[in-house]
């Protein structure tokens, strides 16, 4: 029995405890390729039977699954996956990955599994179980396919299980053997005549029938022509146009993607309601005169055209609107979308069509891009990107580009055959210098590409948020290079007395495969970035508002300045760009620390002193009140542990005497990053920042197996009331994990979570914070700063740094817990 799949897909195993899903997963794929649901519950709990362990468990194997379909590799679960909630956590996993699910169903009979598991010693549970499994398992048969699997395989026997084979199979779209030449052409839109000419002038030779008609054309030598979708519509001459490309893709000289067009029209000549305008009534009143036969034909055709095709080992992708190098070669509704349609603003421009996002400009993929879809009076390279749409139909061109050569030939419309909604030719745009910011540039529904993490989407609702503080509060954008991102805490812990603990962090980065962290103390001041110039520059908060005004802020500047020449030589640059914590706490908040946390220490300290001592004389006049007693006497030692809590981040400061710095990355300098710098290195770098101002910042490198001294270390300083630390991987920039998370202490807490936080039922509700928004939230905006970085290395302009500043602060806005 031959089981075929994608050769990039998630294989979801479905079966009943003793099914044989482990020997079968074993039996024909890779170990590596398998994550299995024991294997992750040993990893979290030492026990791969500690039911108890299965969320964690199976956080972790669906972050390991993203990871792995992101690099393109095949993944297998082995579980259950008999219920119908555990599939669509699954089948999301494969959604966000743009690959296909598939479902093996391994249905074993009840005897056998039972059988089974009575030779495990840990399957101790009853027959039950299995005969629960398999009930769930029967009842979701059926609506496998609505689910979302894309191919699903039932094995219903042991001879099924035993005589399976896998079966590779290449997705549709991947045509990497495919080596070319071609010539790629962009959108016809039913202009025969032009195309006639055009491949004329390529050197194809025309092959006419009985009639006259082109129904073929044989290109020059090994060469093969590759259209870009759109076909149809709009032209004069729709089915010759179609005659003549099915002809040559039939003969094996031509390959056609689908466009929009293609799509619409299908769906009319199927008789859906669809509405019949942008040419597609001249379509339909072309083929009503062709014998039905070919309308069937062209039906066929056009229904079977795919999304976008990736050729030549990968380098040359061609799709009808484009495609993000994320996209190239995956399979999913959101990647044909894109490549059908592109992506949208939602809003339109003054033509009333819809305002396009110009993916291209942030396109940084190996492979080339060739695609129609958006008219434009001249093809022009942006980024290994070419738009090949020229408007013949609108009296502009046909145009094709030979690859590998990068030769375009073109040739000029007959006559305008369909009048154009847009100007073909659009007004020049006016020159805007490097330098020059325009509200365009942030606002609206925006996609910012990143290197990190593919593209960062920024909402309008977001933007307009972020506007205000960044028109009104924030520095001169021109030294305004970068935000650094938020943090996330650790995952909460389940020890009774904290909140949070290390052991929580270490074990998230092993499972991640980051074997070294290094763990950095968590200083409690004020987030600040140094752009030092050496004529020049600023100090500034995550929110982009200078640190300090005035002449207060000039002299800070000036002795980072003079302390940081040794670091302008060294790298050769005119500036430097370092993130930094800058002290005391109340440098920058007095006005919160007086207004919040200082009104409601002296609050809580004097009304529950006066309680105390008036409890106190009730019960010795032998009223029973020991209970309220001792709940009063909690609290008013927990009101002074919080003051006591914030009071030790706060010192007296005149001037600049008492304000210290503790930088811990050196961001960029002139044409340079450094995230791929160990955090070491940043340390030992910055640590030559010498003077009374700077304060180096104590560190431990921790192997995550062996986290002893990590734990010990962070008891040690929350034992002193220290704030706690923030545990990164050693390298740095590693893939898609968090770039760091912060472990707080229990007294820190206190100062964000209240006083009284520490009680048993406060700390039994606080356990329930959902962190998963702010993780998120965490990596956008790494993801951010670490393409606003790259961009100006590259000397890119302004508003192009600006954009991914701006995202940064807009991200801001999401409704998160302010306490995380």
């Amino acid at each position: 029995m031959e089981l075929k799949i994608p050769d990039l897909c998630l294989v979801v195993l479905i079966g009943a405890s003793g099914s044989g899903k482990s020997t079968f997963a074993r039996k024909h794929f890779l170990r590596t390729q398998v994550l299995s649901s024991d294997y992750f519950r040993g990893l979290v709990s030492d026990d791969e039977n500690d039911q108890s362990a299965s969320a964690a468990a199976f956080d972790v194997l669906h972050h390991v699954a993203a990871k792995r379909l992101e690099a393109g590799k095949v993944t297998v679960i082995d579980a259950t996956n008999v219920q119908a909630p555990d599939r669509a956590k699954l089948i999301e996993v494969a959604k966000k990955a743009n690959v296909l699910p598939v479902a093996i169903v391994l249905d074993t009979p009840t005897d056998v599994c039972l059988k089974r598991n009575a030779q495990r010693p840990d399957r101790d549970f009853g027959a039950h179980v299995v005969k629960r499994h398999r009930a769930a398992l029967h009842r979701s048969l059926k609506y496998l396919g609505k689910e979302g699997f894309k191919r699903v395989h039932v094995l219903r026997s042991e001879s099924d299980v035993d005589s399976a084979v896998i079966v590779y199979e290449k997705l549709l779209n991947d045509l990497r053997h495919e080596t070319g030449p071609f010539d790629v052409i962009g959108d016809v839109h039913g202009c025969r005549a032009e195309l006639e000419e055009l491949l004329t002038e390529l050197g194809y030779t025309l092959v006419r029938d009985d009639e006259g008609r082109a129904i073929d054309a044989v290109p020059p030598g090994n060469r093969k022509a590759v259209f870009v979708g759109d076909l149809v519509d709009r032209g004069p001459d729709t089915p010759g146009v179609l005659r003549l490309v099915m002809g040559m893709v039939a003969a094996g000289h031509a390959l056609s993607v689908r466009g929009n067009h293609e799509e619409k029209l299908v769906r009319a000549l199927r008789g859906h309601k669809v509405t019949v305008r942008h040419g597609l009534e001249k379509s339909l009143e072309q083929l009503a005169h062709e014998p039905e036969e070919f309308r069937r034909a062209v039906t066929k055709f056009c229904d079977g055209l795919v999304a976008h095709y990736v050729l030549d080992g990968g380098n040359l992708v061609v799709a009808h609107a484009g495609l993000p190098e994320r996209y190239h070669g995956r399979a999913s509704a959101k990647v044909r979308s894109f490549a059908l349609y592109g992506d949208t603003t939602g809003e339109v421009d003054e033509y009333g069509l819809p305002v396009r996002l110009p993916w291209a400009n942030d396109y940084r993929g190996s492979a080339m891009v060739l695609y129609g879809h958006v008219l434009v009076p001249e093809a022009e390279w942006i980024n290994n990107t070419m738009c090949l749409e020229t408007g013949v139909v609108f009296g502009g061109k046909l145009t094709a580009l030979r690859y590998p050569e990068k030769e375009l030939v073109s040739v000029k419309a007959h006559q305008a055959w369909y009048e154009s909604d847009r100007p073909l030719v659009a007004p020049a745009p006016a020159e805007r210098a490097p330098d020059v910011l325009a509200l365009t540039d942030v606002t609206g529904l925006r996609r910012i590409e990143t290197s990190v993490m593919g593209a960062v989407t920024i909402r309008a609702e977001q933007s307009a948020s972020a506007l205000e503080v960044m028109s009104r509060f924030a520095i001169d954008p021109h030294d305004l290079l970068y935000l650094p991102p938020t943090m996330a805490p650790t995952a909460t812990s389940l020890r009774d007395d904290v909140l949070e603990h290390p052991s929580e962090a270490f074990a998230e980065y092993l499972a991640a495969g980051v074997r070294e962290v290094i763990c950095e103390e968590k200083h409690m001041g004020s987030r600040a970035v140094l752009l030092v110039r050496k004529v020049g520059g600023a100090i500034y908060t995550r929110t982009g508002r200078a640190f300090f005004d005035g002449t207060l802020g000039d002299e800070l500047l000036d002795r980072v300045r003079e302390s940081a020449k040794p670091l302008f030589d060294e790298f050769a640059t005119d500036w430097l760009l370092i993130d930094a914590e800058l002290m005391p706490w109340n440098a920058k908040a007095s006005g919160l620390i007086r207004e919040q946390y200082a009104a409601v220490g002296a609050a809580a300290g004097g009304a529950l002193a006066v309680a105390v001592e008036a409890l106190q004389t009730t019960a010795d006049r032998g009223v029973d009140v020991a209970e309220l007693l001792a709940r009063t006497e909690s609290r008013a030692a927990n009101a002074s542990a919080y003051r006591a809590a914030y009071e030790r981040y706060c010192w007296p400061t005149e001037g600049l005497e008492g304000v210290r710095i503790a930088p811990f990355q050196l961001l960029a300098t002139e044409g340079r990053t450094f995230h791929d710098r160990s955090h070491l290195w940043h340390l030992e770098t910055l640590s030559r920042l010498e003077g009374s101002l700077f304060q180096q910042t104590r560190h431990l490198v921790v192997d995550t197996a062996d986290p002893a001294a990590g734990v010990r270390w962070w008891e040690e300083l929350t034992a002193e009331g220290g704030e706690g630390m923030v545990v990164k991987p050693l390298a740095n920039l590693t893939g898609r994990v968090q770039p760091g998370v912060k472990v707080r202490g229990r007294e820190y807490l206190r100062i964000i979570y209240g006083p009284d936080y520490t009680e048993p039922a406060n700390l039994a509700r606080l356990r329930k914070r959902a962190l998963g928004r702010k993780r998120g939230l965490a990596l956008r905006e790494y993801a951010l700063g670490i393409e606003a970085l790259e961009r100006v290395a590259r000397g890119e302009p302004l508003w192009r740094v600006h954009e991914c500043v701006f995202g940064v602060l807009a991200l801001e806005s999401e409704p998160v817990d302010p306490r995380l």
